[in-house]
């Protein structure tokens, strides 16, 4: 991953002081701090306008909007990781939350090291998810001596998910025995050996 210099954070948070020390917290550890709102009409134009890598969004903020609906706004409107900041863990307030695939959902209190544990986590997770989606068949196939099948492409996405040789077999409607055999053709396209091989092959490319 990048180090935190190339990162950029836009916090949301209707607290003074608290905006300040979690400001003052993610400069002495060389992340941007690109913006910080106070209000949901702001926050909206903000992430607009600066596009940043990670928003630290609090639930309870001023504005015609609480956090949560922001956050729905940036998972409707942005590909942009978000993190809920919250007095709140009340298992409405989380039903909502959760609606709206936040990274992480931090309850104040919080310690200094879960808010960067969790930072790093989130931006990691999305890069992740980053170059799993623009792993596409050609990229795919690069990483192999022999392109990859139409089938056999999308089982190894199927191993990029994390699935077993079960899970595949019902995604795709096949036998267990017929996804190993796929497997197995993958595996010596790539010239490895086991599953955790063939996905860093091609996630490194």
């Amino acid at each position: 991953m990048e180090s935190p210099h190339d990162f950029r954070i836009l916090i949301v948070e209707d607290e003074v002081i608290i905006v300040e020390d979690i400001k003052d917290t993610l400069i002495d550890l060389g992340y941007s701090v690109c913006a910080t709102c106070y209000d949901s009409e702001t926050a909206i134009d903000e992430i607009y306008r600066h596009k940043p890598d990670l928003v630290l969004l609090d639930i309870n903020i001023r504005g015609q909007r609480d956090g949560i609906q922001v956050g729905q706004v940036i998972h409707d409107h942005h590909h942009v990781p978000f993190i809920y900041l919250t007095s709140h863990s009340d298992r409405d307030t989380l039903a909502r939350a959760k609606q709206t695939r936040p990274r992480g959902y931090i309850v104040k209190p919080f310690k200094e090291a879960d808010l960067i544990s969790s930072i790093e986590i989130a931006l990691h997770n999305h890069s992740e998810d980053l170059k799993r989606t623009q792993l596409t068949h050609e990229i795919v196939n690069k990483a192999c001596h022999q392109p990859l099948s139409d089938r056999e492409y999308e089982i190894f996405m199927d191993l990029i998910d994390g699935l077993n040789n079960r899970q595949i077999g019902e995604r795709r409607f096949i036998s267990v025995n017929t996804v190993k055999a796929h497997i197995k053709k993958i595996f010596d396209k790539m010239d490895v050996h086991d599953r955790v091989s063939a996905v860093r092959k091609v996630v490194a490319m």
